[in-house]
């Protein structure tokens, strides 16, 4: 159903460890492109994902970070650690970059398992459709802005996921205060899929390390009911946006903003676990770093996601 995008920095990787649990129970499956060096983190996260009897799906060909010029660590994790686990399986990223060749070895290094193949600007659709024998019984996960319907028709599946991108990237201080994120919850199946996923509030623009924040800024989606129950994203900013002092200062402000958001009686953010966390932080007065307030967010979309389709 719900297939969130994760790039395996330490606050993704966490928001998966911590989120295992309800993942499972929601049924919903994360992809992880792996992007750092280290994958101690991401043992530790698939771990968790094994120990709530979960499903992920684990790039093994990263085009982002430190493996994607050598996956080798990543596929003997897979033959190490993870082989005898079937509900951690591997996903091959088709970039406009891999070639036919490239998958077809990659396929065949992982015979016993079920792939899935993310098409992310690879052109030659009709080509590896016929190269790959079994491309029927493979999942797939379409990048939107990637795949129009021409490119989707070669790849019938029973597991087909559309991935969009709802977080439009700029800086903090450029956001609205309210946007349109996404409809895709509603409609998938009126595209022809089984599932859905996006970038959660992070979005598909990668960048190793952050810039200076000029406005620090909570991310916080919600689920519109007088809207068709399309998603829109809150994006709560400091009032001081001219330096990058004080981020502490400023989170507060943005936390200000929050807290007058969520007290008014027709807000549509839902209070989850994550917003009760934010409530907390305001009432202790307490900075928990850049990566924690975006981990709470992740949470949040997350939970607020679970809701809906427990609701439903």
């Amino acid at each position: 159903m719900y297939y969130p995008y994760f790039r395996g920095k330490q606050f993704e990787l966490i928001t998966v460890r911590e989120n295992a649990e309800l993942l499972k129970k929601s049924g919903f499956v994360p992809i992880i492109e792996p992007v750092k060096e280290s994958l101690g983190g991401l043992t530790k996260t698939l771990s968790a994902i094994v120990e709530a009897d979960g499903e992920a799906i684990v790039i093994v060909n990263p085009y982002h970070g430190d493996h994607s010029h050598n996956a080798e660590g990543i596929v003997s994790l897979f033959q190490n650690e993870f082989d005898q686990h079937s509900n951690i399986s591997p996903g091959i990223l088709l970039t406009k970059d891999v070639t036919i060749e490239d998958v077809k070895s990659l396929c065949a290094g992982f015979e016993t398992k079920s792939i899935t193949l993310i098409h992310a600007g690879f052109t030659e659709a009709k080509l590896l459709a016929e190269a790959l024998d079994d491309v029927s019984q493979m999942r797939h996960v379409f990048f939107e802005d990637n795949c129009g319907r021409l490119y989707r028709r070669h790849f019938k599946s029973p597991q087909r996921v559309l991935l969009r991108d709802g977080f439009q990237k700029r800086t903090n201080r450029e956001h609205p205060s309210v946007e349109f994120f996404s409809d895709l919850h509603v409609t998938y199946e009126e595209e022809g899929m089984q599932g859905f996923g996006d970038f959660l509030i992070v979005g598909d623009d990668y960048s190793e390390t952050g810039g200076p924040a000029y406005a620090v800024a909570i991310h916080l989606t919600f689920i519109d009911s007088n809207k068709d129950d399309e998603m829109h994203i809150h994006h709560f900013k400091s009032i001081r946006q001219d330096d990058p002092k004080d981020p502490a200062g400023k989170f507060a402000e943005a936390l200000d903003e929050m807290v007058a958001e969520l007290n008014r009686p027709d807000t549509n953010i839902l209070r989850t676990n994550a917003v009760n966390e934010f409530l907390d932080l305001h009432d202790r007065g307490h900075f928990p770093g850049l990566g924690y307030v975006k981990k709470l967010s992740m949470k949040h979309h997350i939970e607020t996601l679970a809701n809906y389709f427990e609701q439903d």
